[in-house]
């Protein structure tokens, strides 16, 4: 794991252990590697109405920011109407409920993570950007292993990240202060998240985004590896 200046608690002192009580995890990219099950949902629905598909590796940019937005960025410049979006977005949300766990999964090292932190007694949550219904069924049929205290996905009114209103909502919910939040994503998105929310940002390196976003957008640790983060909280 790679320490950046002045840590999760704003000092250039090392995490003690104990010092947080649960870890809230962004879905996509970081607990779920579900790019290819996205990506393809998406290129069919554009496939079938004529416009130009892409490579998968473009979703990595495309994912992060709800499913509007992915439908958005997805289609060519001058096809972005709100009629054209909307007929898209339903879609893209009919073909990814039928083919959603194609193959999708956890990333390496996600399973042994989550072991680690249920023996040491961290409560464990879910805050993301993809449709609630969606964030639900995957984590409960991919994840069922382990106990989320609280699994959220985006729902109206809730805002979307990077407002924190969502993960203020879940510490709430577990009557833990933000600030003993370890706050883990793979996006600049979720690092605003958690900063905004007094949680400590920590970047994973093993999802869909760059490492300089991460840097950029004021992560305080970085993990190489799912296990890694037992060094915050040993």
């Amino acid at each position: 794991m790679l320490f950046l200046a002045g840590s999760c608690r704003q000092s250039h002192v090392l995490i003690t252990a104990m010092t947080y009580k649960a870890v809230l995890f962004d879905l996509d990219g970081t607990l779920l590697d579900t790019l290819e099950d996205l990506g393809s949902a998406m290129n069919c629905v554009l496939a079938k109405r004529g416009f130009p598909t892409h490579k998968l590796d473009a979703y990595r940019f495309f994912i992060g920011d709800g499913a509007v937005m992915l439908v958005k960025r997805s289609l060519p410049k001058g096809q972005r109407s709100d009629e054209t979006v909307q007929l898209c977005l339903k879609a893209f949300q009919n073909r990814y409920a039928q083919t959603w766990n194609v193959k999708t999964k956890p990333y390496e090292g996600i399973t042994d993570m989550l072991d680690a932190l249920t023996k040491r007694g961290l409560k464990l949550a879910v805050l993301s950007n993809k449709p609630h219904v969606f964030t639900q069924r995957c984590v409960t049929e991919l994840l069922a292993d382990w106990k989320f205290e609280v699994i959220l996905g985006h729902q109206d009114p809730l805002p979307r990240k990077p407002d924190p209103a969502g993960a203020l909502r879940i510490a709430q919910l577990l009557k833990v202060p933000p600030r003993q939040f370890l706050y883990l994503g793979d996006s600049g998105v979720d690092l605003q998240t958690a900063r905004a929310a007094g949680m400590c940002p920590v970047g994973v390196l093993w999802g869909f985004r760059p490492v300089e976003e991460l840097q950029q957008n004021g992560a305080g640790a970085l993990l190489k590896h799912p296990l890694d983060i037992l060094d915050l909280v040993n």
